[in-house]
């Protein structure tokens, strides 16, 4: 008989069961990166710095839009993780057939009002003339193909709070690789420059989400339905919309906070906005071993809590955050002494200033690696068991400090003030989550329990 696609998360070693579910994670996060990552390397060294720049500078509304995207799909993984763990599957069901209508629902607004306002946006966040049109024209296009990018993380999201990391791994690999093919072809062969590396994203994008759209609804039992039952239910919508929506405001305002601080970025030369360009790419690098084990933590906190297994939730607390704390550790020194290495994979051998730049950055953000990787792990684990709250005081609590912190310092200390700004802002935000974690508050947010609902009808 066939294994099963989903992974029941409340039995089990929740270490074992943490790492095996995050190490695709991983693996797939790692892929996501490389749509950005490969983006900046072929115009970064095939174009000019100014390409670079300008894709650089729509970064923090990139990562607007992922997070709203995400911020919905958390709602609908906190929902179906909890009822799944409680083995009610027929809401599982419905909270699948709900999803669908939240994620294109709010794709196609996000995509008609970011298309529209991204100029203002950049000229709000002080993008130099230089390289705006550039800028304005990688915005447009990325919001244009938003809907691919909101149907891959939403069924990400249903698959993940099953138990599934690899289905979404095996097309976001497929869809990496399409990437790099189109970012040489559009801008080496064709010369579309920026223009180029958004069409070869949001084709990419598009392709993942169909691809693992197709796999799961013919390899995952539980989510088929009649078509006619394929409609929103409206208690699972009001749960969706009220766990999502925090979320969804939570990176909207660390977003925002991103936002301030690339206007703050802005002001200073062409060389720094680059220099904030790759090390924010490579960062993400470095962070995605935390954001994978916040993802399982998710999906095995909000698994046992529908199960009423708090003790093995507080377990995979623990297991998560010894996890991270040893890598960041470890990637400590690596960052530290090489640096200088992995910016020049990002620049041309003349931009000197940019790599010297970006080792400095490196050297300083590389001592806030724990505290950071804290904040994926406790934000997560509060997500999972529906304290959702608290995760939106952490977003609070980053728009607050990044902003203050960016403009008093580099008023203070000049352009270094940047990346002291990022590190100290990481250490805050993680004593906020550590502390709700500790308190113990988290153990009465089941939406489960609220509802009274622990049928199955299998």
């Amino acid at each position: 008989m066939k294994k099963t696609i989903t992974r029941d998360m409340t039995h089990g070693s929740p270490v074992k069961l943490i790492i095996k579910f995050s190490i695709p994670m991983l693996i797939g996060n790692l892929f996501q990166q490389f749509y950005n990552m490969v983006d900046s390397i072929v115009v970064g060294k095939f174009v000019d710095s100014n390409a670079l720049a300008a894709v650089g500078a729509t970064g923090s509304l990139v990562f607007l839009i992922i997070g709203l995207c995400f911020g919905l799909s958390a709602g609908i993984s906190i929902v179906i993780s909890q009822y799944f763990g409680a083995k009610d599957y027929d809401n599982v069901r419905k909270g699948f057939a709900t999803a669908t209508y939240v994620v294109i629902g709010a794709a196609i607004i996000l995509g008609v009002v970011g298309y529209f306002t991204s100029r203002p946006l950049l000229e709000l966040l002080n993008t130099p003339a230089s390289i705006i049109d550039q800028s304005d024209l990688y915005m447009k296009i990325t919001f244009a193909g938003i809907l691919g990018t909101a149907c891959y993380n939403g069924m990400a999201a249903v698959l993940r709070a099953l138990g599934d990391s690899v289905t979404p791994l095996i097309f976001l690999i497929v869809a990496s690789i399409l990437n790099v093919v189109l970012d040489l072809l559009f801008v080496i062969v064709f010369h579309w420059d920026v223009p180029g590396v958004a069409f070869a994203t949001i084709i990419s994008q598009f392709v993942s989400a169909a691809g693992c759209i197709i796999f799961a609804m013919t390899k995952v039992k539980i989510l088929r339905m009649p078509f006619k039952q394929f409609k929103p239910d409206r208690m699972i919508f009001s749960k969706c919309i009220r766990l999502g929506v925090p979320v969804a405001l939570q990176n909207a305002l660390v977003s925002v906070s991103l936002m301030a601080l690339q206007g703050v970025i802005n002001r200073f030369d062409e060389t720094i906005i680059a220099a904030h360009t790759v090390v924010s790419r490579i960062e993400q690098l470095v962070l995605q071993p935390g954001m994978s084990l916040g993802a399982a933590l998710s999906a095995f906190s909000g698994q046992n809590i529908g199960a009423g297994r708090i003790d093995r939730a507080k377990k995979g607390f623990k297991a998560s955050s010894i996890i991270i704390i040893i890598f960041s550790l470890f990637m400590l020194p690596i960052m530290f002494f090489g640096g200088e290495y992995i910016m020049m994979l990002f620049t041309k051998k003349e931009n000197f200033e940019v790599v010297t730049t970006g080792v400095m950055a490196i050297r300083i953000t590389c001592f806030f690696y724990v505290p950071v990787g804290m904040i994926f792990v406790s934000r997560n684990f509060l997500t999972g068991t529906g304290d959702i709250n608290v995760p939106m005081a952490m977003g609070i609590t980053e728009v607050i400090c990044r902003i203050l912190l960016a403009n008093v310092l580099t008023m203070l200390i000049g352009f270094t003030g940047i990346w002291w700004a990022t590190g100290l802002n990481w250490f805050i935000t993680s004593i906020v989550g550590i502390l709700r974690v500790a308190s113990g508050k988290w153990e009465t947010k089941s939406i489960i329990k609220a509802s009274g609902s622990h049928k199955s009808d299998k």
